[in-house]
């Protein structure tokens, strides 16, 4: 079977057929809508579903039974109404069981069966589902069911991490920083330079990888007080302040002796001491001995980037740090960040390194085609720093 002939559905039903909200029944009733084939890689990870994008579409309506209740064509942006099956799906559903939600979708394998994928959000214009099959299931024409107790079970499976309020599933390297820097000189407007990589995302321009859904950008604008952290090798790095909106402090500490891809990264909240005390808590409370490092406000905008084959997920981060003290002192960075990954089935920790290679090619040329930079660095706030009260003493702290 070629590529093009391979069917793909989104299948619609109860939501108690997946929460076990009420008991399923041999009445109750599926809809198997056919739409294109919308994984880019198959079989991929992620794959999105965008209403009204699929067109006419055939939809098939029969029981979990097995009982045929009818066929009809229908545009796929009229299959719901404010979350509701929508008119031309009522009559054959019934009114009573007009609350229909996306379960799943399914992509047809060449040698048979189908690969299905979760259902994790739904929205009144599309619906997000991760794959949750590594094989393919129940063999034979899609509207003999024979898939379905296959993928409700997948479901009970994963029932923690489908159902869990972040909405993904999993670090690879929890605890440590994968990140690679670019120093931008001459120093874009950063907020034009991300919203052109959202943009080129947006249209495709990295095969394969999509801002993540729902969540594709962010903006970050906030001050730090930054600490050098000396002494054994075993504590190097940073540790820094960042006031929160309830008067006490996030506290970042990083691990490492020299700039480098993989850092150990640690976050504590609610620290209540004041600026005045930052340092003695260092010294005092975690007993490290550490150098003040100039102030500075950071403004960053995040464009996160899915991969769909994968489901990992990376940030493209566009950086302005300004010192306080000294506005004219700047570091203009871009950043490329592992963050999370989005998938049920077991993947490699190389792929993750794998795939961020990738990433950062894109990203190296999209900033080399605009004169941005071209080489990538490791290059962190404390050893910006650094320089600059190597250049300017005054600027340190307290002198």
């Amino acid at each position: 079977m070629s590529d093009e002939r391979r069917g793909a559905w989104v299948v619609l039903g109860g939501v108690h057929l997946i929460n076990g909200t009420r008991t399923r029944t041999d009445d109750d009733p599926l809809v198997l809508v056919r739409v294109p084939p919308l994984e880019e890689v198959r079989p991929s990870t992620t794959a999105v579903v965008r209403w009204a994008d699929l067109g006419t579409c055939e939809a098939v309506a029969l029981t979990t039974g097995g009982r045929l209740l009818g066929r009809v064509l229908v545009q796929g942006d009229q299959l719901f109404e404010d979350g509701f099956a929508g008119p031309a799906l009522r009559p054959l559903v019934g009114s009573a069981n007009s609350a229909l939600v996306p379960l799943c979708y399914l992509s047809e394998h060449p040698g048979g069966g189908y690969y299905g994928y979760a259902r994790i959000r739904a929205h009144i214009e599309d619906a997000c589902f991760v794959r949750s099959t590594a094989e393919p299931v129940g063999h034979g024409g899609v509207d003999q069911l024979r898939w379905l107790d296959g993928i409700l079970t997948a479901h009970q499976t994963y029932v923690l991490p489908l159902g869990n309020h972040h909405l993904y599933f999993r670090n690879h390297f929890k605890g440590t920083e994968l990140e690679y820097k670019y120093t931008l000189d001459p120093a874009p407007d950063i907020w034009e330079a991300g919203m052109e990589v959202l943009r080129a995302l947006r249209a495709g321009e990295l095969p394969g990888c999509r801002p993540e859904y729902h969540e594709d950008f962010q903006i970050w604008y906030y001050d730090n007080h930054l600490f050098d952290v000396l002494g054994p090798e075993s504590q190097r790095g940073y540790a820094s302040f960042i006031p929160s909106t309830d008067g006490k402090n996030i506290l970042k500490r990083k691990w490492f002796a020299e700039d480098s891809f993989a850092r150990r990264e640690e976050l504590t909240h609610g620290v209540d001491v004041t600026p005045d005390g930052y340092a003695d808590h260092l010294t005092g409370e975690l007993g490290l001995t550490v150098r003040a490092m100039p102030p500075f406000r950071r403004v960053r905008y995040d464009v996160q980037c899915e991969s769909l084959r994968t489901g990992h997920i990376y940030g493209v981060f566009f950086d302005h740090c300004q010192l306080l003290d000294a506005p004219d002192v700047v570091l203009s960075q871009c950043e490329i960040e592992y963050l999370r990954s989005r998938n049920l089935l077991d993947a490699e920790e190389g792929e993750v390194v794998a795939e961020m290679d990738r990433v950062d090619a894109w990203v190296r040329g999209f900033l080399a085609d605009r004169g941005w930079a071209k080489e990538r660095t490791f290059y962190s706030k404390r050893t910006f720093l650094r320089d600059v009260l190597a250049a300017r003493p005054e600027l340190e702290p307290g002198r």
